[in-house]
C-alpha cells in the first residue's frame, strides 16, 4: 500500500483554492462588463427581495435559486461561447453567427421557463 503523501495533498488543496480564485475573477468580469449578466443579477436580487417580502416556502426558495442559477450560469456560458467565437473568427461568418445565436437562444429559452416558474411561485402570493 502506498504511503500517504501530505505534500501532494497540500498541493492539491492549493490548486483548488487557485481554481476558486480564477472562477471568482471570471464572475467579477461578468458582473463588471456584461450588460445581460448585470440585468439578470439585478432581477435575481429583486426576486430574492420579493421572496422575503411574501415569505415564500423553503421549497419555493430552492426552486427559485435553482432557476436563478440556471439562467445566470447559462448566460455565463453563452458569453464564453461568444468570446471564443469572436477570438477564433473576428470577422462575420455565417456558421459562427449560428453558433452564437443558438447559445443566445438557450438563454432565452431558460429565461422563459424562469418567468413561468416565477409565475407559479408568486401568483398565489400576489393575486389571492
Amino acid at each position: 500500500m502506498p504511503k500517504f503523501n501530505w505534500f501532494s495533498m497540500f498541493q492539491f488543496i492549493i490548486r483548488r483554492f487557485k481554481a476558486l480564485g480564477y472562477a471568482w475573477r471570471g464572475l467579477m468580469y461578468l458582473l463588471k462588463t456584461e450588460a445581460a449578466f448585470q440585468v439578470q443579477a439585478s432581477i435575481a436580487v429583486l426576486m430574492t427581495a420579493i421572496g422575503f417580502y411574501v415569505e415564500i416556502t423553503r421549497f419555493e426558495w430552492i426552486v427559485q435559486f435553482l432557476v436563478i442559477g440556471l439562467v445566470m450560469g447559462l448566460e455565463a456560458l453563452n458569453t464564453s461561447i461568444e468570446e471564443i467565437a469572436d477570438f477564433i473568427h473576428p470577422d462575420f461568418h455565417h456558421k459562427i453567427g449560428t453558433v452564437k445565436d443558438m447559445a443566445a437562444g438557450a438563454v432565452i429559452f431558460v429565461g422563459i421557463i424562469a418567468v413561468i416558474v416565477a409565475g407559479f411561485i408568486y401568483w398565489p402570493y400576489l393575486f389571492s
